[in-house]
């Protein structure tokens, strides 16, 4: 006997095309307006180091007090941070900026800075200082740039003269392969603060003996190298003047004139490191949510286009309004349907049908 055939219902596609779009529209809205916004602040953990030389540096020598020309100086920047406990939104930065020759120190800052991870900007609270002066309020950027951060001038730390004077855009320069925006900050001269010492008289003026009070001035030209997208570092240079000058009495002299670059390996590190987190920046906020929502649209109109005819069929008929003429057919269909597969049916199944009873 050959088994019946059952008909196999055909899957309809359409809610699963339907499914599908909206998943990859919700993914996508996720990605934008959520792990974007939780990767695009400041790295909870910092380890920073910004190294700038001039090798045909002068420096007065204090420890002779005579002047020293065409010397190596670096000055380097390093930072260390964490993110602070009980606050994720913040992290507290330890900072310190050593200059130097490859024999002897010639100055040392260090200060705490409690950095908001969104801004990149100074917080004052929690243990903040400069040189151990707990005074000090400290404001603008500390190091980087605020993700994605307007183009504008933004006020930038110096912990010399304690005060944030603006970061000026000067244009947009290509640096090691990488598109950037270029900072300049100047620092005309100014008297740094708790700078005052006694000092040998004739170290300003050689006809003199004795000591005389003298302090720190400072006038800068600092220029930054961001790039915009991750708002990290690609590049840094300073013109830098330091000189000595008597409080009452007439007298300077030069402490430090240095013009200090990065060396081409660092901007070059810096660079790749910029370079990849922006590209998983614009991943995050325009490549993945338009290619996502670009193909998740097309999936559920496409669902929807052909969910809804089957849909209306298999709604069935409504038994009070009666046969139609388009019913009939269906019916026709279907028995001419079976009548076929009848007289298919081998001679030997209707001959070995079992006998009715006419009882």
């Amino acid at each position: 006997m050959t088994p019946v055939r059952q008909s196999v219902p055909r899957r309809d596609p359409g809610p699963v095309l339907v499914a599908v779009g909206a998943f990859c529209g919700t993914l996508a809205l996720l990605l934008r307006f959520y792990v974007y916004g939780q990767l695009a602040v400041l790295p909870g953990d910092i380890e920073e180091r910004v190294p700038l030389v001039d090798e045909s540096a002068t420096y007065l020598d204090t420890t002779t007090w005579e002047t020293v020309e065409d010397a190596e100086v670096r000055r380097t920047t390093s930072v260390d941070g964490s993110v602070r406990p009980g606050d994720t939104s913040s992290g507290a930065w330890e900072v310190s900026v050593d200059t130097a020759t490859p024999e002897t120190v010639l100055d040392h800052t260090d200060r705490r800075v409690i950095v908001d991870r969104s801004t990149g900007r100074a917080v004052n609270c929690c243990g903040e200082h400069v040189d151990g002066d707990r005074a000090v309020r400290q404001a603008g950027l500390v190091l980087y740039w605020p993700a994605g951060a307007e183009d504008r001038d933004r006020t930038f730390y110096d912990a010399d003269i304690r005060a944030a004077p603006y970061m000026v855009l000067d244009g947009h320069e290509n640096i090691a392969g990488v598109a950037t925006r270029r900072y300049v900050q100047r620092i005309e001269t100014t008297q740094i603060p708790d700078s005052t010492r006694r000092v040998p008289a004739s170290a300003l003026d050689p006809g003199r003996s004795g000591t005389v009070e003298a302090s720190r001035w400072l006038e800068v030209r600092r220029t930054l190298w961001i790039e915009p997208v991750s708002g990290y570092l690609v590049s840094a240079a300073e013109e830098r003047r330091e000189t000595l000058r008597a409080e009452t009495d007439t007298g300077e002299r030069v402490l430090l004139e240095a013009d200090l670059t990065m060396s081409e390996g660092s901007v070059a590190e810096h660079a790749e490191r910029a370079e990849n987190r922006a590209m998983v920046l614009s991943a995050l906020r325009t490549w993945a949510p338009v290619g996502l929502g670009a193909a998740g649209v097309p999936l559920v109109l496409v669902g929807l286009v052909w969910a809804f005819p089957r849909g209306r069929r298999s709604a069935g008929r409504d038994p009070s309004r009666g046969s139609t003429e388009e019913d009939e057919e269906e019916e026709d269909e279907e028995r001419d349907t079976a009548g076929d597969t009848a007289e298919a049916r081998p001679a030997t199944e209707v001959e070995d049908a079992p006998a009715r009873s006419w009882r």
